[in-house]
């Protein structure tokens, strides 16, 4: 088995916008915010209703239906518009994985990174995220791999190279 791993390919919008919702997933706080949201608009209609407090009911709606729209928007409308407005993922990518580091060619970069850049993964069912900051990440696709075992000698690497790491694949 080689400790060198060569891959070339171009995104899909489908491989973007999948590792995007796995990446708000795992950074937010899903089922609670979808609480917050129904019980607010349940507490704004219990409060629409008493004549007392009517505008109390229907800021606490407005709140709801605008928390609700952001969670909709970033699961369906971000990540496709995120994709087509950013020329980087228009290139071919040519990615060589080894313990020494990674070397990353397109047409408008060449440039030979360190482990050390990624502080953190997330691996989901059809990709890599590998964080080099808070909310920066570089994608990879799955599907680019050619064989399994090219795929467990990326995955050693990065369980070498890279901590933590947050698997979602199961």
């Amino acid at each position: 088995m080689s400790s060198s791993i060569n891959l070339s390919f171009r995104y899909t919008e489908r491989d973007y916008v999948r590792a995007l919702r796995a990446h708000y997933a795992s950074h937010l706080h899903l089922r609670l915010d979808i609480a917050v949201t129904v019980l607010l608009g349940g507490i704004g209609v219990y409060f629409w209703r008493l004549p007392s407090r009517h505008w109390l009911g229907i800021v606490c709606i407005a709140i709801a239906i605008v928390f609700g729209l952001l969670l909709v928007a970033a699961f369906t409308i971000i990540p496709p518009l995120a994709f087509r407005r950013s020329p980087k993922f228009r290139d071919d990518y040519s990615l060589t994985f080894s313990p020494e580091g990674i070397h990353f060619r397109t047409a408008h970069i060449d440039s030979q990174l360190q482990w050390s850049i990624y502080s953190s993964a997330l691996i989901d069912a059809h990709s890599y995220i590998l964080y080099y900051g808070s909310r920066q990440f570089s994608v990879l696709p799955k599907r680019v791999f050619q064989t399994v075992e090219q795929q467990q000698t990326f995955e050693q690497l990065l369980a070498h190279h890279v901590s933590p790491i947050v698997r979602r694949d199961t």
